[in-house]
């Protein structure tokens, strides 16, 4: 697969030292090798990979152009796959346009540094009213911007195919690599009925920046698979894979389980879950979810008491590629040249953040229609029947029975394109294209989605710009979903209604798939947002709601917190975690059959959850029918307690008897 090499530290050095005599073509860094025998000794130069403009590696100071049109389609904008606003003219446009139509006009890179410069990437315009794209162009370099040499094809100046159409990065390897600070991108012809507008991404040498010894590349199925393997290898006693189904084309959804005792809810203990990978070609937070376990492993070695107290206090499940049939699509075109969607659907073409069921319209709908607001349901709403007769993918299936089946607390969905936290609702109520939509635990999830935001290196940098067209700087880089866009049938929404899991969709980069040689730096950007967010699993109360007679735990118990609209219930062992921000709380606990009981429960500024278990008794009612289903005796005092309740209603069913009949007594009077 071409743009997965990366030049050595040696490569570069050598190349950082040979610059200063000018420029130096392939086959002049060759011969210059293969006569010192103090550098190490290469038969060929690898291809590079992108020096970071769709990234934003490179800064908008590093971009420079012969003219441009207006600001919204200056040199910054000439970025690959950047996305267009939806009004043509507005400052966030698709491409770099020069302001005159001739041979003359120029994209120019800084690259700071001597780079080694192997090929280019080019694409059309992005708009919904344009269309304009450069068919060929020329190439080239210099080290001081003033002085300029041409990309050459053996004695000919290099003329290079550009595009057919907007959105297709077309890649061009130079015929002999030149080692440089500029490059120029230099139009010749383009779309007739169009004019000079690009979108591009030159390829270079960056170096690794991380010290954690990582697996830092991108991993195919198959590499994935001998990677968790190897992890659960190397840490057997804390790490378990296991698999939730397959996808449409068979292949398994492989978790890694990480905990002191895998394969175990134990009770008390809350369930994390990490996915990435829903849209295949978001490819960083797979990276991100594999270099995470293979990191926890490792520390936990080590003795790190940070990763040691959340491995033993937490089960921590990572779910790597939930679209692995996407991923494997984008992964065969490379990693600048998937484009801006290619594998973002699965197999059959469903986009699974779209795919699960709308419970949302569900509950809304209730709201609207039920005159009795205590029947309302606000927490594990049920699936539609309709649901399950309509398109929805094996993938998103096996999603929904993970769900079912392990009682999960706190989730993230890791996705790319963007560089913002946005938190539910993901769906607007009345099909607004965008509108605030806020959930009964706001503040809470405002407070999930600034803890990784805050704590991000390049979303917490104030000097930033924006990835595309829009400017989370604003927002403080998270924003409610809905009101960035509606998202029907989200993860998200689907998890908070149906389940009692919170969870938030972390947009990690500007690049869908940045370049293997990008891994090291983003994974440092993200490492302590990871680990900090996974912690917030331990903020609010937890506890076990027993029976008081037999102290055994109650399952679907009902945690009602005064004051917010959403319940949540307690697992198939009685225990039980509400997420809650600081401040005291009055919290109810109930369940079919048993008197509700009350309690109040502060929440500490601590990074531990404040104990509130609750002992419920249960109603005389209760008590009868398990007496009868064994056929036992009925106690005394139970006959006493039975008797006094049917005397009870006996004497509200007269009362209401004898006002009935006064009241007719009364209409015959008249």
């Amino acid at each position: 697969m071409l743009l997965r090499n990366e030049c050595s530290f040696l490569e570069i050095i050598f190349f950082s030292g040979a610059i200063t005599t000018g420029f130096l073509s392939f086959t002049e860094i060759q011969s210059k090798i293969i006569a010192n025998p103090s550098v190490f000794l290469l038969s060929f130069i690898p291809e590079c990979p992108p020096l970071g403009l769709e990234s934003l590696r490179v800064q908008d100071t590093q971009l420079r152009a012969s003219s441009f049109q207006r600001h919204g389609l200056g040199p910054h904008r000439g970025r690959l796959n950047i996305q267009s606003g939806l009004e043509d003219g507005d400052i966030y446009d698709g491409a770099w346009c020069a302001k005159y139509e001739d041979q003359n006009q120029w994209l120019e890179v800084d690259a700071r540094q001597p780079t080694l410069f192997t090929g280019v990437i080019l694409q059309g315009r992005n708009s919904i009213w344009s269309w304009d794209w450069v068919t060929t162009y020329k190439v080239q370099f210099s080290n001081d911007s003033i002085a300029w040499k041409p990309s050459m094809n053996g004695t000919k100046e290099a003329v290079f195919e550009g595009n057919q159409d907007v959105e297709t990065p077309v890649l061009a390897v130079f015929p002999e690599p030149t080692v440089a600070r500029y490059i120029r991108i230099n139009p010749q012809t383009w779309f007739e009925n169009g004019t000079v507008c690009l979108r591009a991404e030159v390829l270079g040498c960056p170096l690794p920046e991380s010290t954690d010894k990582l697996d830092f590349r991108h991993h195919n199925y198959k590499e994935m698979r001998k990677l968790m393997k190897s992890v659960n290898e190397d840490c057997p006693d804390i790490t378990r894979i296991y698999s939730i189904g397959k996808s449409y084309m068979g292949l398994k959804l492989y978790v890694m389980e990480i905990s002191d005792n895998p394969g175990k809810h134990e009770l008390g203990e809350p369930e994390f879950r990490y996915v990435a990978g829903m849209h295949g070609n978001e490819a960083l937070g797979r990276e991100l979810v594999l270099s995470l376990m293979q990191f926890l492993c490792h520390e936990y070695k080590q003795g790190n008491q940070r990763i040691v107290r959340l491995v033993k206090e937490t089960r921590i499940h990572l779910l790597p590629s939930m679209n692995p049939d996407g991923y494997e699509m984008a992964y065969k075109k490379g990693s600048e040249l998937a484009g801006w969607a290619m594998g973002r659907y699965s197999y059959e073409g469903i986009d699974m953040n779209h795919n699960f069921a709308d419970l949302n319209s569900v509950m809304w709908d209730a709201l609207e229609l039920e005159t009795d607001k205590s029947k309302l349901i606000n927490h594990y709403i049920p699936i539609p029947e309709k649901y399950t007769s309509e398109e929805v993918a094996p993938e998103t299936r096996a999603v929904i029975s993970w769900m079912q089946n392990i009682p999960f607390v706190l989730s993230a969905n890791l996705h790319g394109g963007e560089l913002v936290v946005t938190y539910p609702f993901d769906m607007t109520r009345d099909w607004a294209p965008s509108e605030h939509t806020p959930t009964p635990d706001d503040s809470f999830f405002r407070w999930l989605a600034t803890v990784y935001a805050s704590t991000n290196q390049v979303m917490s940098n104030p000097d930033r710009r924006p990835c595309h067209n829009e400017d989370f700087l604003r927002h403080n880089n998270i924003i409610n979903g809905a009101e960035w866009h509606t998202v029907p049938g989200s993860m998200n929404d689907f998890s908070y209604l149906h389940t009692n899991c919170f969870e938030v969709t972390v947009e990690l980069s500007c690049d869908k798939f940045p370049h293997a040689s990008e891994l090291p730096t983003e994974w440092e950007n993200n490492k302590e947002s990871l680990l900090v967010y996974m912690e917030q699993v331990h903020r609010g109360i937890k506890g076990v709601v027993r029976d008081k007679d037999t102290e055994a735990g109650i399952a679907d118990a009902i945690i009602k917190v005064d004051g917010i609209d959403h319940h949540i219930r307690s697992a198939f062992d009685g225990d039980y975690w509400r997420l809650l921000n600081p401040g005291d709380y009055e919290v109810t606990a109930s369940a079919e059959g048993y008197f509700s009981n009350r309690r109040m429960c502060r929440v500490e500024y601590d990074h531990y959850p404040t104990i509130c278990d609750f002992l419920l008794t249960k109603t005389p009612k209760q008590r009868l029918r398990e007496i009868l289903a064994k056929g036992g005796k009925i106690p005394k005092d139970l006959q006493l307690r039975l008797r006094a309740l049917r005397m009870k209603k006996l004497r509200a069913t007269t009362k209401a008897i004898n006002r009935r009949r006064a009241r007719e007594r009364r209409a015959r009077a008249l």
